[in-house]
């Protein structure tokens, strides 16, 4: 049987805090391959959200270098989101590119007449912490799902170590919260992602592992905490969902940060850096 095209849209937006500017944004999002927000994708997509605490020296470039790692190796490997050894490569692989990047950074720093101080060696010492969300899509040539034998469909895998959130929604509804399923559910203290954990054996168990697959009309969002207890915790999620539907391209980016200082100032959205991935599966 011969099924109709599908196609996926993707597209991501990152803001800071209230009163931060972006270069202090500690929220990190890599999507590959790299296209616009209006290209039709019909290949394998990846994506890499990263979350830095805050308490880390450090903690946006190693949210910035940990989601580039999730999203690069993911793409390079399949299985890499199903767990085990393949994810364990990955661990080991993104803590090793941690000494050699510091090393640049205390050099540049010191070209900059900026040296290092006592103080931030004893913090970088300690490592650097984010939480990671990693996420493949790949065209499906399986059995359609559910009923319609028709509707052509895609696969998707996620890896969380943390609370950054995937969320799938059919129909604007919530089929599936990832790792976190209740806005009660996020702490102060997640599983984090360290840059100097290389027990890679350990930071898989910690690791959560699911997959899914979508149909055309489906959507994934993917966030950091923020976002998703807004979503999680909101009335009606419906409306929360064509809330976010507003903003589909980086030209919202200005509305988009109107849209969330509007919920922190009502006291919605807690003051916190927000990131968000949207994939959008279409078809006929």
């Amino acid at each position: 049987m011969t099924h109709p095209p599908s196609c996926v849209y993707v597209t991501h937006l990152v803001a800071p805090k209230h009163g931060s500017t972006e270069a202090e944004c500690e929220d990190a999002v890599v999507v590959l391959p790299h296209r616009s927000h209006d290209h039709m994708l019909r290949e394998a997509l990846t994506a890499g959200v990263c979350d830095g605490a805050t308490e880390s020296a450090l903690a946006k470039d190693w949210a910035r270098l940990l989601s580039r790692a999730a999203a690069e190796h993911a793409l390079e490997r399949p299985d890499l989101l199903s767990g085990g050894v393949a994810f364990e490569e990955f661990a080991s692989s993104a803590v090793d590119q941690w000494e050699p990047w510091l090393a640049q950074y205390t050099k540049e720093r010191v070209a900059d007449g900026r040296p290092l101080k006592w103080y931030e060696h004893t913090k970088l010492a300690e490592g650097a912490f984010a939480t990671l969300l990693a996420v493949r899509v790949d065209p499906d040539p399986g059995p359609r799902p559910d009923t319609d034998e028709s509707a052509p469909a895609w696969r998707w895998r996620a890896a969380a170590l943390g609370d950054s959130c995937l969320f799938h929604l059919r129909d604007d509804r919530l089929v599936l919260a990832f790792p976190v399923e209740a806005a009660e559910e996020f702490g102060m203290n997640p599983d984090l992602f360290g840059s100097r954990n290389h027990d890679a054996e350990l930071l898989t168990r910690r690791t959560r592992f699911t997959e899914g697959r979508c149909r055309p009309g489906d959507r994934l969002l993917l966030t950091t905490d923020a976002l998703a207890a807004w979503f999680l915790s909101a009335p009606d999620q419906v409306a929360a969902v064509r809330q976010l539907l507003e903003f589909s391209g980086p030209d919202d980016l200005g509305g988009f940060m109107d849209w969330l200082n509007g919920l922190r100032k009502s006291q919605q959205l807690r003051n916190d850096d927000v990131a968000v991935v949207r994939i959008d599966f279409e078809g006929r």
